[in-house]
């Protein structure tokens, strides 16, 4: 675990150095418990920001300083337990239309798996994903783990656009593309749910520490 200065007003908290579920889960516990304390009036305290197994956490340099806001992390983690619960987020279940010109790489993907396309997303809607974190663009949700059996690198070309609401795999995470972007993961199915929508408060359908699941449309 370390604790380091990112910027003049923030720490980067980290506890390790790699995708898993327990350091997923003390982050976002972690995290939570930042914004609690946030929430209860501690002025020196942002928004925590979750990665993989990072958090950072942002700061008011004329409240507190570094040495004391650390301190308060270092207090914080010692009491946060690996299987502490985060909030208590309702399990989101997502429709997909898989293959055809929704899932243009479906059939390709169970190709190289040596797997049926039905194969492909009957194990793909199996498992219940976690949120593990937001990046790349707006909304946008890793999230894991993906079952081994659909475990593949990304594609070797990139698209220069994919369109919103793509459901997609690479690596052993899977996501869905809340808008139009460039993107290099295989995409299997398309959703008509909005991931990213301005006028909704929060604008991501998704936070960190959710658990998703896909349903066949």
């Amino acid at each position: 675990m370390s604790i380091e200065p990112f910027g003049e007003s923030a720490l980067l908290v980290r506890l390790g150095e790699r995708v898993d579920p327990l350091l997923s889960a003390r982050i976002q516990s972690l995290a939570a418990e930042v914004n609690r304390a946030r929430e209860s009036g501690d002025g020196r305290l942002g928004v925590a920001v979750a990665g993989y197994a990072s958090l950072l956490v942002p700061f008011d340099p004329t409240i507190g300083d570094v040495s004391g806001v650390a301190a308060w992390l270092r207090n914080a983690i010692a009491s946060n337990s690996a299987e502490a619960a985060v909030e208590d987020w309702p399990l989101i279940e997502i429709p997909v239309r898989y293959g055809g010109a929704d899932g243009p790489d479906l059939d390709d993907v169970a190709r190289r798996l040596g797997l049926t396309s039905h194969k492909v997303v009957e194990v793909h809607g199996s498992v219940t994903y976690r949120v593990y974190m937001l990046g790349f663009s707006p909304g946008f949700g890793y999230l894991g783990e993906l079952p081994a059996a659909l475990e593949l690198p990304r594609r070797d070309t990139p698209r220069a656009r994919v369109p919103a609401g793509s459901v997609a795999i690479a690596g052993r995470q899977t996501a869905v593309y809340p808008l139009p972007s460039p993107g290099g993961w295989h995409l299997i199915g398309r959703t008509d749910e909005r991931l990213w929508d301005v006028s909704r408060e929060p604008p991501a359908r998704l936070s960190p520490g959710q658990t998703v699941r896909f349903v066949s449309a």
